[in-house]
């Protein structure tokens, strides 16, 4: 990993019953701080997180969406080797609503040993959010927001990084040009500019809800579920599960006016060519850039 830019690692980005990739998560990190994004269903978060070059050690911030099966039973093989790493420095720090809160001290209080859960009580601290909460973890700022599940309580962020936001881009070019005329106003609206952060939004994994128009709109990235193509929608029944499609994806990235989209927790049965069809779908109507990223792959923010 780079440790010298703003970055999203893919860990997984099936949904949760994918048995050829992982289940979504990533981690998101700056060049002085790292946070796991929930942990898959299981210890295949430990192999995903060695193949990318990370350790126990490294992990001191973990945000999770929900309690699904596929979000949070990863959770507890980090908690647990975060008890049982020789040397671990620092604290393990655990964000998410009540529900995640409940479900995950429930499983650790019913199957860690006494000895792993003195170390966690040591190493762990649980921080029970609610909707709207902000909070810093290092250099990033998170706001929090409740998704509006129908299924299951669930969190989505948005997130103010270290960095450049595109709008800066252009608004420096219009500062520029306005440079002739008038060199004060233009130095002004310049150093305006660059206090805009880089702003990434996560949306969880089920379809947008109008009420959180206010955390997305006009991000640099949008990190929004695409269950399978809006093509093959009788195939995997996406609108029955709760779940959107490529095409709903690009549709409301170019409506709330974001500059990047990404699209994770999808069906596995099309892998040979999913970057591309889904790619090509949601760019039917999002005029921005899509990525459509495979297991560990890394984007640079």
């Amino acid at each position: 990993m780079d440790k010298t830019t703003t970055q999203i690692t893919m860990l997984g980005t099936g949904n949760a019953t994918v048995s050829q990739i992982y289940n979504t998560c990533f981690l998101l990190q700056t060049p002085s701080t790292l946070m796991l994004v929930d942990a898959g269903g299981g210890n295949g978060i430990l192999s995903q997180l060695k193949k990318v070059n990370v350790q126990i050690s490294d992990i001191h911030h973990l945000f999770v969406t929900h309690a699904h099966t596929d979000h949070v039973l990863g959770v507890i093989l980090v908690i647990r080797m975060v008890a049982q790493c020789k040397g671990y420095e620092g604290l393990l720090h655990v964000y998410g609503n009540d529900k995640v809160m409940k479900v995950i001290k429930t499983i650790i209080d019913m199957i860690l040993a006494k000895k792993q859960l003195a170390k966690v009580a040591e190493r762990v601290v649980f921080h029970q959010l609610e909707d709207g909460d902000c909070f810093e973890v290092g250099d990033m700022k998170l706001e929090c927001f409740d998704i509006q599940s129908t299924k299951e309580k669930q969190f989505g962020f948005r997130a103010e990084l270290p960095g450049t936001s595109e709008d800066n881009v252009s608004e420096d070019k219009a500062a520029s040009d306005y440079a002739s005329e008038d060199k004060a106003a233009s130095d002004k609206a310049a150093s305006e500019n660059h206090a805009k952060p880089l702003v990434l939004a996560c949306l969880g994994d089920e379809p947008y809800n109008e009420q959180n128009r206010r955390y997305i709109e006009g991000a640099d990235w949008m990190m929004c579920e695409a269950f399978c193509l809006y093509a093959d929608r009788d195939t995997f029944k996406p609108y029955e599960k709760c779940h959107s499609t490529a095409l709903d994806a690009g549709k409301l990235a170019e409506e709330l006016g974001v500059k990047n989209l990404i699209l994770y927790h999808t069906e596995e049965k099309t892998l040979a060519n999913r970057k591309e069809n889904y790619t090509r779908e949601a760019a039917e109507n999002f005029k921005g850039r899509i990525f459509v990223p495979d297991d560990l792959e890394v984007i640079e923010l």
